[in-house]
């Protein structure tokens, strides 16, 4: 069994955070950490994409209802996401694509 397709976007709030101190670091196929962040007051559903300790940003607001109560509940061993688009002189927001998908289950760890 293979893991499967689950969600893509680009980050979202790239200007804001640290993905320009990370950008020449970050490869097509690099693994993210994709984190809830509940107490963000600006959206209910808010989830963050960081790559090792650097926030890069957020899954779209008009994607992130779907993961967020898989994060927040601490489910995030059964998503890999990964970067699957960089595209240097495209506005901040466009710049990093994002792939996430399920595991299959033979690949979750407990």
């Amino acid at each position: 069994m293979e893991d499967r397709h689950f969600l893509h976007f680009n980050t979202a709030c790239f200007t804001y955070y640290d993905g320009a101190e990370v950008f020449y670091k970050l490869k097509i196929g690099e693994v993210l950490e994709l984190i809830a962040e509940p107490e963000n007051r600006f959206d209910p559903y808010a989830a963050t994409v960081y790559f090792k300790i650097y926030k890069l940003g957020y899954i779209p607001h008009d994607k992130n209802k779907g993961i967020y109560n898989f994060l927040l509940l601490g489910h995030n061993d059964i998503f890999i996401a990964r970067i699957n688009n960089i595209i240097e002189n495209e506005i901040p927001e466009k710049q990093i694509g994002v792939t996430v998908k399920i595991k299959a289950k033979a690949s979750i760890t407990t």
